[in-house]
């Protein structure tokens, strides 16, 4: 029980660091604009649900070249460390993304509670990110913890807004 406390409060700690540097980094991106960015990691991004048209739509995982060697090595020991003290099976827990992401796409079409939201999914190092519209914050939250039931999950990080006030997004917003 300790532990999942200890995740629970990491990932809070995580949403709060989000809820301030993703706007900025969405500031600071749009003067950037002349770089070219790529999901150089494949990280997986999807949409998972499509009901609300208004919805922000959250931009994906871009990084500059410069991005990415700089992210590289961080992103090496990152994702090798839960190996190496074996709280992973795989060697790296950016390899289990490619298998989560598309299982919670599923259940999270096939639970039915969330067939009214516009949500996207990222997937990094086995946390899950939502970004998108809900229609309460029950909403957000049950989404949220719907999401922490889906196997190999190390833990969620709900960006999910209610309504669709872009200036309200808590995620860097796509280019229109």
């Amino acid at each position: 029980m300790k532990n999942r406390s200890l995740r629970h409060g990491v990932v809070r700690a995580l949403v709060a660091w989000l809820a301030v540097a993703a706007p900025v980094c969405g500031l600071a991106q749009q003067g950037a604009a002349a770089v070219p960015r790529t999901n150089a990691f494949n990280d997986p991004f999807v949409q998972v649900t499509s009901a609300i048209p208004a919805c922000p739509v959250p931009e994906g995982p871009l990084y500059t070249e410069a991005e990415v060697r700089d992210l590289a090595h961080v992103r090496s020991q990152h994702g090798g460390s839960c190996y190496r003290v074996g709280r992973c099976r795989l060697p790296n827990s950016y390899l289990y993304d490619a298998e989560i992401i598309p299982r919670v796409q599923r259940y999270i079409r096939e639970e039915g509670r969330f067939d009214d939201t516009s949500v996207w999914v990222l997937g990094e190092r086995r946390l899950v990110t939502l970004k998108g519209c809900v229609q309460s914050q029950a909403q957000s939250d049950a989404l949220e913890k719907a999401v922490w039931l889906v196997d190999d999950v190390m833990g969620v990080i709900n960006l999910l807004q209610v309504g669709t006030d872009r200036s309200a997004a808590r995620y860097p917003l796509a280019a229109p």
